[in-house]
């Protein structure tokens, strides 16, 4: 069976707005806790098809391109993706080590990016909560935290599974995905509270899937794209405001 390719756009186009918008969250993370140092990274969703995998990709690229060592585990027992982005096999992974007395090491997958490493989730297996909740995979987390930099998981959505909420507790920190015009605030509610009930430590919520729209302001059309546009940006900010104050974000209004 053909493997299916997805492009990591860090890689392919840094100078791209997408890139950049990476990079400001890599720069937000590295000052999301000054007193707590934050190594182990969960990134997860309410739902599926977010844009969990794509996050974690572009942001373990973007995290290796400035220098730092970079282990990017995909923890996604269930419908793993990290394997497709990078070419990479999945016979073996981590749940290869941990069903074995193997050690994680010899498993890393080595990518084009010196300082960026990949360990694949591994054949499925028939019980993901239970393996991930076991002494092996915190064993193998806290090794690879003093062997690297930042380590991102990339998890199965916290609101369909419970794998992510039995991995956020073992985390230094849970990055939420939220996609625009696809996640219900409810659901992104439901998943704030499967992740607060185990304590998990929310570092930040990504909003992903947001339109990028080319200004088209010739002649007549000046007014229809420029109406067009505005309405489109008071619908996405009624929608942040929302998100925002779900989860307890200030924001200082400008002085008139």
């Amino acid at each position: 069976m053909q493997m299916e390719l997805r492009e990591i756009i860090t890689d392919k186009n840094i100078k791209s707005p997408v890139s950049e918008a990476y990079r400001t969250l890599r720069t937000n993370i590295q000052f999301s806790n000054i007193d707590q140092k934050i190594k182990t990274i969960l990134i997860t969703s309410s739902g599926p098809r977010e844009g969990k995998s794509t996050t974690a990709t572009n942001l373990a690229v973007t995290i290796a391109q400035s220098g730092k060592k970079v282990l990017l585990i995909d923890s996604d027992l269930r419908k793993p993706r990290v394997h497709q982005y990078f070419e990479l096999p999945n016979t073996r992974g981590l749940t290869t080590v941990a069903s074995t007395n193997e050690e994680y090491t010899s498993l890393l997958c080595k990518t084009h990016l010196e300082n960026l490493d990949v360990l694949t989730s591994g054949p499925i297996p028939p019980n993901p909560s239970e393996l991930l909740g076991s002494e092996k995979i915190k064993e193998i987390f806290k090794k690879a935290s003093q062997n690297y930099d930042i380590v991102l998981l990339d998890s199965p959505p916290v609101g369909v599974v419970t794998d992510a909420a039995v991995l956020s507790t073992i985390v230094d920190g849970v990055l939420l995905i939220c996609a625009s015009g696809q996640v219900a605030i409810d659901a992104a509610k439901i998943a704030k509270e499967l992740l607060q009930r185990v304590k998990a430590n929310i570092i930040g919520i990504i909003l992903t899937k947001v339109p990028i729209h080319e200004g088209r302001y010739y002649k007549y059309s000046y007014y229809h794209s420029y109406y067009e546009e505005s309405t489109k940006i008071e619908k996405k900010k009624t929608f942040f405001q929302k998100l925002a104050l779900l989860f307890g974000v200030k924001r200082k209004e400008k002085a008139m």
